[in-house]
């Protein structure tokens, strides 16, 4: 309802059904760069940055925005061949150890750019570890129950 007049309002908003369409590699790699995607790879944003190997994704992104800086020291830096591995080493150790800490705010930003409301991929990865939990809790309770059933028929009880 919209809050002014009271009249319907269609709500255009993406949602976690949303088709799932992987960008071209060139649109891939504007992405990695931080760009923004077309609507019709939204739902793709947010299965990049919620399933279950979502972190290896952002590290894979990270060093893609790290390739071009660390290349053009080690290209350019007037120094020994060493020294520039060294530098662009510290540069990747830096950059991966700034990137991880802000991980996940790093990935609600990129599935707000793509239009889901702040909070929808937390959200999406904390409901799938719900899933997870109660599934490996019914499988140790089923695991739990033959034990029991097999001690019972061992010991007569």
């Amino acid at each position: 309802m919209n809050p002014t007049d009271g009249s319907a309002v269609a709500d255009d908003r993406p949602g976690p059904g949303d088709p799932v369409v992987r960008p071209a590699p060139h649109r891939w790699f504007w992405y990695a760069l931080g760009g923004g995607l077309p609507t019709r790879h939204r739902g793709w944003v947010l299965h990049d940055t919620t399933t279950g190997t979502w972190w290896a994704r952002h590290v894979v992104r990270t060093l893609v925005q790290l390739a071009v800086p660390i290349a053009l020291v080690v290209i350019f830096l007037p120094a020994p061949l060493g020294l520039r591995l060294a530098v662009a080493g510290g540069g990747i150790f830096l950059g991966m150890i700034f990137s991880l800490a802000y991980m996940p705010e790093t990935t609600e930003n990129r599935v707000v750019k793509a239009g889901y409301p702040a909070g929808t991929a937390t959200a999406v990865r904390d409901q799938a570890g719900l899933g997870r939990q109660q599934r490996e809790s019914e499988r140790k309770r089923a695991a739990a129950a033959r034990r029991a059933a097999r001690y019972r028929q061992r010991t007569g009880r």
